[in-house]
């Protein structure tokens, strides 16, 4: 796989920073977030980014990091935001992987996390349910489009889950 990197992409709220760092620990990768990387490149947040540039700025520093990631980054776990996947250049980045789960067990996941609420308050997207669930069914087709390797993460241990994807990169190599 190129640059040895791992994608891993899906919709807000599917668990991708989550199997990243499970992911590190079975491996000797390394893990970054292309949200985390956009706050710092910016020094605010990605809810901050929305409300005073909007989406089309921030879709502009979603492909600033790609191309940065495609040139500079290697044996790397990449978690991603929900709309990453639409960067051109992703295949050249390395391996991508869809986190697949319903709309509704991607509710239930942010719901039963531990800071629940603040989990909510970082995601503008899913502010308004319904267009959360347009944005859902509009994306899931897109996402398995441009994975390389689909994962149903839905009500699964998360270790099943991470043995899962390593079986695939051991197919994979």
């Amino acid at each position: 796989m190129k640059n040895n990197n791992i994608i891993l992409i899906g919709f807000m709220g599917v668990g991708k920073g989550t199997v990243a760092r499970a992911l590190v620990k079975e491996s000797n990768m390394y893990s970054i977030d292309t949200d985390d990387l956009i706050e710092s490149m910016e020094n605010r947040r990605i809810k901050k980014i929305f409300s005073q540039d909007g989406e089309p700025y921030f879709r502009n520093l979603e492909k600033k990091t790609a191309l940065w990631l495609e040139s500079n980054v290697q044996n790397t776990i990449i978690s991603t935001g929900g709309g990453f996947y639409k960067q051109e250049n992703l295949q050249n980045i390395g391996l991508v992987i869809y986190l697949k789960s319903s709309f509704e067990g991607i509710l239930k996941r942010i719901k039963k996390a531990p800071n629940a609420k603040n989990k909510l308050k970082k995601r503008p997207l899913l502010k308004n349910k319904k267009e959360a669930l347009k944005l859902y069914n509009t994306r899931s087709p897109e996402y398995e489009k441009v994975a390389n390797i689909v994962i149903d993460v839905e009500n699964r241990d998360l270790q099943i889950i991470v043995k899962e994807i390593l079986g695939k990169l051991n197919e994979n190599n």
